[in-house]
């Protein structure tokens, strides 16, 4: 990662919130709030991308990374599931639940990432927004498939993982934020981008000051995990990375969009899918699942993978190899 995206408040909020929490300070955002800043986070960055369709338009390279992001939802979780099976040593029912967060993504990263690549001269096209919204429920029905199979589940219990899976709220929010963008476009945005623009970065910042302190908490807490599972966490990011945005280059995406769907690939779900996976195996071990997507491979993603990712990106199209 280059000097310039060290040294950004983004990166520099998430490190404060890391120290804080080691420090064993007693700084803290109240949830709503840190609900509420999320939400805001997801509603810009789906408007922003959406207005960025809206002018260039959809065609074949969106389509195809689309195809990319979907199926690269639906593959991921399997060979992670093995890994974490043999190598990992987890039960059939935890390595299932951890192989869906490792299939699905993190909008935080994402949005971490794009501020990043924008720094440095690279920004993703706005429709990997689309391709981000695309890959959570396949890697849910992936790693439920891997666990026990949808076979076993009563009639009702699949109702509710249908809804929890396509209707979990940063879907909606994402896709529906896209969707309003796409129909107002950049006239329509005008009224409400001092909101949605001007106040990004700072909101970006605090959320992640959040998300050290809560990382390093979980980390100073943990029970469940093996030095088996700290490797796993830090090494998948890494292969999934590298796949993800080899896959972008050969599909003909720019730098920036290419390096964007490798973090997607990299990057684990700590919200939406604890939240299916507490619906649909009650008795995977959240300290597991939500321990290594959070404290391990959030922090190695945001503090070093994404500066990797695009360095790789940068190299493979010719743009100049970005300083990790």
């Amino acid at each position: 990662m280059g000097i310039q995206a060290l040294t950004s408040p983004v990166i520099l909020f998430f490190v404060l919130g890391l120290l804080a929490a080691f420090a064993r300070s007693d700084l803290a955002i109240p949830e709503a709030i840190a609900k509420g800043m999320s939400l805001y986070l997801m509603a810009a960055i789906g408007l922003k991308g959406g207005i960025e369709v809206a002018e260039s338009g959809l065609d074949g390279t969106v389509l195809a990374a689309l195809a990319a992001g979907i199926g690269a939802g639906f593959v991921m979780p399997i060979y992670a599931y093995w890994v974490l099976k043999g190598f990992g040593r987890l039960s059939r029912i935890n390595a299932g639940a951890v192989a869906a967060h490792y299939g699905s993504i993190s909008v935080v990263t994402f949005v971490t990432a794009v501020e990043i690549y924008t720094i440095q001269g690279n920004p993703p096209q706005g429709y990997m927004v689309a391709v981000m919204a695309s890959m959570e429920s396949p890697a849910i029905l992936a790693g439920l498939l891997l666990a026990r199979g949808l076979g076993s589940e009563e009639g009702q219990s699949r109702k509710e993982l249908a809804h929890e899976v396509l209707l979990n709220p940063s879907v909606v929010l994402l896709l529906g934020a896209f969707i309003i963008g796409m129909i107002a476009g950049p006239e329509g945005f005008a009224d409400v981008k001092p909101f949605f623009d001007g106040l990004f970065k700072g909101i970006l910042c605090l959320f992640l000051l959040d998300m050290g302190l809560i990382a390093a908490r979980r980390i100073l807490d943990a029970r469940s995990l093996t030095w088996r599972l700290v490797a796993i966490a830090i090494v998948l990011p890494l292969v999934n990375g590298a796949i993800g945005t080899v896959l972008g280059v050969s599909i003909g995406l720019d730098t920036g969009s290419a390096a964007a769907l490798g973090v997607l690939c990299a990057s684990a779900s700590y919200i939406a899918v604890p939240a299916a996976m507490r619906l649909a195996l009650p008795e995977a071990d959240p300290g597991i699942y939500l321990t290594m997507s959070l404290s391990i491979t959030f922090p190695f993603n945001v503090l070093l993978n994404i500066g990797l990712i695009g360095a790789l990106a940068a190299t493979l199209t010719g743009a100049g190899a970005v300083t990790p």
